[in-house]
């Protein structure tokens, strides 16, 4: 296999993005004086932007890449769904998979920008774990998308509450059933509860946090693979993928066990770099490419979207052209 066959191959992937979603805003304007009723910045607001966030930033990233994406969610009746849904139906993302329910917000999270300066950040969120009923209907709707034929299945956690103990341990059996690969992007509260998975992607403090190690992975390595070896006594994944920061990636399977070390950037933001991390470790291990492989256009793509300010998608041409300039082999 090519660059140029792997990513056409990323075109026939069919993936389900499975987690907690939530809308970006965006409040701008300029800062001219203090406000004389406390001392806060007075923004005079020039504007409003609403994006994807969360789980949908993984399917926008996936969309960018070329994958066709559904989303499975629960969301609220309110009119922040209303706002959800038309984004996602823009960026060609499926709603198909998504519950509605009149028990559950929409998350928001709203961010008031002045002088380009994050002054304050509002969240309108609900974090308790879905009713049974709602994981009933989500579990519903996820069996007949697998039915339908998909590639992988990606758990997106942001420990909002749609990713329950018991959905996840269901819904692997389910995927396991329909022959669908699994990767997990995971946080604290349900850490160990994805077990057999394929692909399980902490990040270094995840991992620590996770197994209830310390770790410093420059100064004591061997400390980092108890901690690997920790992890997967419990999860038991095919392959455990390791994102480390400044360190680059770590990754292993039965087989072998790879360090890939982190490109040298200019660091502007490093918010959503998880969320392209895992997109293209999805659709490598989708397409069938090495472990190394998979680590390594992973760790490119975390590392170019780190190189723009706020939450971005990985374009597909970027990320081909600096793979190419690098050598990196399928």
């Amino acid at each position: 296999m090519t660059l140029e066959t792997l990513f056409e191959d990323f075109k026939t992937k069919k993936i389900i993005v499975l987690g907690d979603v939530m809308i970006d805003a965006y409040l701008t304007g300029r800062v001219d004086r203090v406000s004389p009723e406390a001392p806060v910045p007075i923004v005079n607001f020039s504007k409003r932007e609403e994006r994807l966030g969360g789980a949908a930033n993984v399917a926008l990233n996936l969309i960018s890449l070329g994958a066709q994406v559904t989303m499975s969610t629960v969301i609220g009746q309110d009119k922040e769904a209303e706002t959800m849904l038309q984004l996602l139906e823009e960026q060609a993302i499926s709603t198909s998979g998504i519950i509605r329910s009149k028990e559950r917000q929409t998350t928001v999270k709203t961010r008031v920008i002045g002088n380009h300066q994050q002054l304050l950040r509002v969240d309108q969120e609900q974090t308790n774990d879905i009713s049974t009923s709602e994981e009933n209907a989500l579990l519903s709707d996820l069996e007949n998308l697998l039915k339908s034929g998909c590639d992988a299945l990606i758990f997106q956690d942001y420990n909002k509450g749609v990713l329950t103990a018991s959905l996840i341990e269901k819904v692997i059996d389910l995927t396991k059933q329909y022959n669908v690969l699994t990767t997990v992007d995971p946080k604290l509260k349900n850490f160990l509860a994805y077990k057999e998975v394929t692909l399980f992607k902490p990040n270094l403090k995840e991992l620590s946090e996770g197994v209830q190690m310390k770790i410093d992975f420059a100064k004591e390595p061997k400390q980092f693979e108890r901690a690997i070896e920790k992890l997967k006594s419990i999860v038991q994944p095919d392959i455990v993928f390791v994102t480390l920061s400044e360190h680059g990636v770590f990754i292993e399977n039965k087989e072998s066990k790879h360090h890939i070390l982190a490109h040298k950037r200019t660091i502007s933001d490093v918010s959503g770099a998880g969320d392209t991390v895992i997109s293209v470790a999805t659709l490598c291990l989708a397409a069938g490419v090495k472990i190394e492989t998979l680590a390594a256009m992973a760790n490119l793509a975390g590392g170019i979207v780190c190189e723009y300010r706020g939450v971005v998608a990985i374009k597909a041409q970027e990320l081909f052209d600096e793979a190419k300039k690098l050598g990196i082999k399928c």
